[in-house]
């Protein structure tokens, strides 16, 4: 099965996150800008809330990229908003990519707000959403 772990990540916050689900399923965590050279089954997708949406890179892969992604699994970091999914999901739907319903968001820092998130606890539970998304795959 071949897996991907794209993200985008202004303050490091989404980029903790997709190092961690990447290290667990034996990948590498690249950047968005970095395109999908083959069909790839499971692409793990993070984001995070920048004004009120998702950054105009992420909407360019999925563009680029929408014939190599078998499935699309989101997660997200924001300091207040909440997750990034329907955002995607608008897009993916837009461009015929199939979007799991399993995703995963939790808090970041920004500024005071949030301090030291995300936390052992948010990296735990991001593995964990990686993991159990794969046995659904299987």
């Amino acid at each position: 099965m071949k897996i991907a772990v794209r993200y985008y990540s202004k303050g490091g916050n989404t980029k903790k996150l997709a190092d961690a689900i990447a290290a667990a399923l034996g990948v590498e965590a690249e950047t968005v800008d970095r395109p999908l050279e083959e069909k790839t089954d499971m692409v793990f997708l993070g984001s995070a809330v920048y004004a009120n949406g998702v950054d105009e890179s992420v909407k360019r892969f999925l563009r680029k990229n929408a014939g190599y992604i078998g499935t699309l699994y989101n997660f997200s970091t924001a300091a207040i908003a909440p997750s990034t999914y329907k955002q995607v999901k608008k897009i993916a739907d837009e461009n015929a990519i199939p979007l799991s319903a399993r995703e995963y968001h939790c808090k970041g820092s920004f500024l005071l707000l949030n301090k030291g998130r995300p936390n052992q606890g948010d990296i735990t539970r991001a593995v964990a959403f990686a993991k159990l998304a794969l046995q659904d795959a299987e």
